[in-house]
């Protein structure tokens, strides 16, 4: 579903990404991993379309970056992207308009689960009903990848729970779930496979329950022995 081969990018003098080659498949959720500068954000720019300027080849459902490959991926970034005055009820009639595989009646059915009101403006919600508001959206999307940049980041341990919840049980089950995050033993249940990057590189990638068995650990404890002086 992804295929990256050979990509480099850099910004100055400093080298973000080196050499990264990967072959992602359909149906898996996969974790994107490794500290602060190891190339994480670097990495789903690109393939969101955030950056354009890099060496190398990129594909999404073997469609170049562009037009095509941004209709089927469906992005959640580590900040907020909802203008403060909106509400959940705005927001559903702008994600109807703009993306044609925006499910209107499931984003309503996931405002119930999550306890969100239609009508309250975003900029009153706390930060953890902002995180489900936008992951709400970003699921509601019948897509081909769904991308998401610290779905649980700076939320308490309820609302990350009913987090992963949510994406376990509404991300298609032929798309590919790409998940970066540095909360690893609390997510890690959730991975079929994980990409350790490190310095820009890809240090490891892998089923976990491979990893698992080679290494006698957990995900988060052979995360923190990779990168015990990162």
């Amino acid at each position: 579903m992804i295929s990256l081969e050979k990509v480099y990018k850099r910004y100055g003098s400093i080298q973000a990404l080196s050499n990264v080659s990967l072959q992602l498949p359909q149906g898996k959720i996969i974790g994107l991993c490794g500290p602060n500068g190891s190339g994480k954000t670097t990495l789903i720019k690109i393939l969101t379309g955030l950056i354009s300027e890099y060496q190398g080849s990129v594909r999404i459902n073997d469609f170049e970056i562009g037009e095509q490959s941004k209709a089927i991926v469906s992005y959640l970034p580590d900040v907020n992207y909802i203008d403060s005055r909106q509400s959940p009820k705005q927001m559903k009639a702008y994600f109807s308009d703009m993306y044609p595989d925006f499910d209107a009646e499931k984003f309503d059915r996931l405002l119930v689960s999550l306890k969100l009101d239609a009508n309250q403006n975003f900029g009153s919600l706390s930060k953890g009903m902002k995180e489900k508001l936008q992951l709400a959206l970003v699921m509601s999307r019948k897509a081909k990848v769904y991308i998401l940049d610290e779905p649980i980041g700076g939320v308490d341990p309820a609302a990350r729970e009913l987090i992963l919840k949510t994406i376990l049980d509404n991300y298609e089950s032929d798309s590919l779930v790409l998940l970066s995050t540095h909360l690893i033993g609390d997510i890690e249940q959730i991975f079929d496979q994980v990409i350790f990057l490190k310095d820009g590189e890809v240090n490891l990638y892998d089923d976990v329950e491979t990893l698992r068995q080679q290494h006698n650990q957990s995900i988060d404890g052979l995360f923190r022995e990779v990168f015990r002086n990162a």
